[in-house]
């Protein structure tokens, strides 16, 4: 059925109020912080191929966008009105869920006897159970510590709560009272978007209805085409870091490679370490997903912004990753920590399409979205508070022409802050500040958007603070066409007292009453020559409290003095050096000291005869290949790569040294 452009435009525009729609009233009806609050949800329509062909704009996250409900419908055969699926499970949802916190919830709509489209929505639940309150460590080693497992099945049949499910579930995790609040958030929202489907048929008829999920996602597919047409043909090779497993010190490397032949993109990531005994795997199943291909619709939409939300942008795109690698993991692999791994991917296919096109894309953003959590002792009823303070984030990164965003971070979607009152009202913690981390924004002719800074005092002793997914603590967000990096990860205790601490990676960090605890989140990478940017400019930061006077003048060749920028001292470092070309990536000194050891085809080589030995064997014999080649090598916060690695030549025989041992 052919559709006239008109009547395709007023539906488009239907589908996604509709999908809004229900994430207004999820939001509106949740019962907790990350939900109300943060918006940490989703909410779709979903097509009968089990694509998304409506999704908000403004609300919820929007990098889900690409995610696949097709094997969960056809894991729960013989559909009935009033029925409702969930799921939280990686494998069994084959990626649909991409950690346990995740419920996912699916409701086929029906008219007339059959389905005619599907409802979808996830709210990120506080605790799943499991090994640690809020359940997700990345320090677990498989998926049966992450909590508990639900593979698709009715969660409603006809209309009711199946009190069986519901049972189990409650005794399975550490706050049910405020869980189930947010499952009947989703039904709410569910409902909602059957509603609007039934309005929708009845104002154009269930096959124009019908029509339109398909011919919606063709008018994306068509779209995001014409944008992407600006990357030449060619092969686009980039990686990237997470900064350690939490197991071994070791970073871990994502690889990717990007081909561009005409209207067809592929993302290859050969070359990528194996999966992890920790919680940094992503469960992909090895093909187009989301974690893959989010970027590209940050690309899309910021050059075409009438672009349509629905799974039609991917359609050129197809992907591909070695079973059992880090971005394709296999059970029982932890994947609690999976956020980390999916914003390198992030920042890597910024990086590639930055090869093709320079004033395509920005530098590197923070890279981070790590939820602050505080855990309270368990009462003696057994109940625990665990609370979602923050969902931390750093900035976005420069692109040509254009600052970076301060404290937002263009891969975390519509993801909002927890007002300071909610969380005091919520948590025993006076929260210190709240506010843009000075001097964190890489420099650059355009400057890279500072991170954040958040401070919060602990009221109450036996308090535990979770901080998942810190990353960017030793490789910080990487600069482009000139640009500087930003600064990274940081977590002191005790800031300015004598009992202040530079604490790593925070897996269960134990604090007691009077313990202030401070998180400065990464600025993300400047693009182009620093000393080019316009000292009205480097002025008006440094009145922001953005970058302080003495970065002005190191970075940016520009005194400010008396609030004004210093015309009687000379620009000196202006007038020293010509300007930088616009060309290349700045990674800072510590990927510099790392690579020049392991270069990209000694890594390459390594993996390779890595994934020749069988899965359980492949972490154990990377750990002794590394720790033969830097014996020292130190954990984040402790002595830079630089000084450990001062004698690359020496590091890169003692590689080739174990290399050869482990061929042997």
């Amino acid at each position: 059925m052919q559709l006239d452009p008109i009547t395709l435009e007023i539906l488009g525009r239907k589908v996604t109020a509709a999908a809004e729609g229900m994430g207004f009233t999820l939001q509106r009806t949740g019962r907790t912080l990350y939900v109300k609050e943060s918006s940490d949800f989703g909410t779709a329509l979903v097509g009968l191929d089990g694509r998304f062909f409506g999704y908000p704009r403004t609300i919820g996250v929007s990098h889900f966008l690409d995610l696949d409900c097709s094997a969960t419908i056809r894991a729960v055969p013989e559909l009935e009105p009033g029925d409702v699926i969930i799921t939280n499970h990686p494998f069994a949802s084959e990626a649909l869920s991409t950690h346990l916190p995740d419920l996912h919830l699916v409701k086929p709509y029906f008219h007339a006897g059959r389905i005619v489209a599907y409802g979808w929505c996830f709210v990120h639940s506080a605790d799943i159970g499991g090994r640690v309150p809020s359940s997700i460590s990345p320090s677990n080693t498989d998926l049966f510590q992450e909590g508990l497992m639900i593979p698709p099945m009715k969660l409603v049949r006809r209309g009711e709560l199946n009190p069986d499910v519901v049972a189990l579930y409650c005794a399975n995790v550490r706050t049910p009272e405020q869980n189930m609040g947010d499952i009947r958030a989703e039904l709410a929202a569910l409902h909602v978007g059957g509603l609007r489907v039934a309005e929708m048929i009845a104002a154009h008829g269930v096959e124009t209805f019908l029509a339109a999920q398909e011919a919606l996602q063709d008018y994306a597919d068509r779209k995001a085409r014409a944008v992407l047409a600006r990357i030449p043909d060619g092969d686009y090779v980039f990686w990237d870091y997470l900064d350690d497993d939490m197991v071994t010190t070791f970073p871990v490397r994502i690889r990717l490679t990007l081909r561009k032949r005409g209207e067809a993109i592929e993302l290859d990531f050969e070359g990528t370490d194996p999966q992890v005994p920790t919680a940094y795997n992503i469960p992909t199943m090895g093909r187009r997903h989301a974690w893959f291909t989010a970027r590209v619709i940050g690309c899309v939409a910021t050059h075409d912004p009438t672009i349509p939300m629905n799974a039609g942008v991917y359609r050129c795109i197809t992907a591909m990753a070695r079973p059992a690698s880090v971005v394709n993991a296999e059970p029982p692999a932890a994947v609690g920590v999976r956020q980390p791994g999916g914003r390198r991917i992030f920042d890597m296919v910024t990086g590639a399409l930055l090869l093709g096109d320079p004033t395509l894309m920005p530098a590197a953003s923070g890279g981070v979205s790590t939820p602050v959590v505080l855990a309270e002792e368990e009462t003696a009823d057994g109940d625990r508070n665990v609370v979602v303070l923050e969902p931390m984030i750093g900035g976005m990164g420069a692109r040509f022409g254009h600052d970076g965003v301060d404290s937002r971070d263009s891969g975390t979607s519509n993801l909002s802050n927890n007002p300071i009152e909610s969380i005091e009202a919520a948590a025993p913690v006076l929260v210190r500040r709240y506010g843009v981390r000075e001097d964190s924004g890489g420099p650059g002719r355009w400057r890279g958007g500072c991170g954040l800074e958040f401070s919060f005092e602990v009221l109450r002793d036996g308090c535990t603070v979770l901080a998942r997914g810190m990353e960017r603590c030793r490789f910080p967000p990487w600069g482009a066409m000139g640009g500087r990096p930003g600064q990274p990860f940081r977590v002191i205790l005790n800031r300015g007292t004598p009992a202040e601490q530079v604490i790593g990676k925070i897996d269960l960090l134990e604090v007691e009453a009077g313990d202030v605890v401070t998180v400065l989140t990464p600025g993300a990478g400047g693009y182009g020559d620093p000393l080019l940017r316009d000292p009205a400019a480097v002025l008006r930061d440094v009145r922001l409290g953005l970058v302080s006077p003495d970065s002005a003048r190191r970075d940016y060749g520009v005194a400010i003095r008396d609030g004004a920028v210093d015309e009687v001292e000379p620009t000196m470092p202006r007038a020293a050096r010509p300007p930088l070309a616009l060309t290349g990536f700045d990674f800072g000194a510590e990927r510099e000291a790392y690579e020049a050891v392991f270069t990209d085809a000694a890594q390459c080589r390594l993996n390779a005869a890595l994934f020749a030995r069988p899965k359980r064997q492949r972490a154990k014999l990377r750990r002794r290949v590394m720790e033969a080649t830097v014996p020292d090598m130190p954990r984040a916060g402790h002595r830079p790569l630089v000084q450990v690695l001062a004698d690359p030549a020496a590091a890169r025989a003692r590689f080739e040294a174990a290399f050869a041992e482990l061929l042997g």
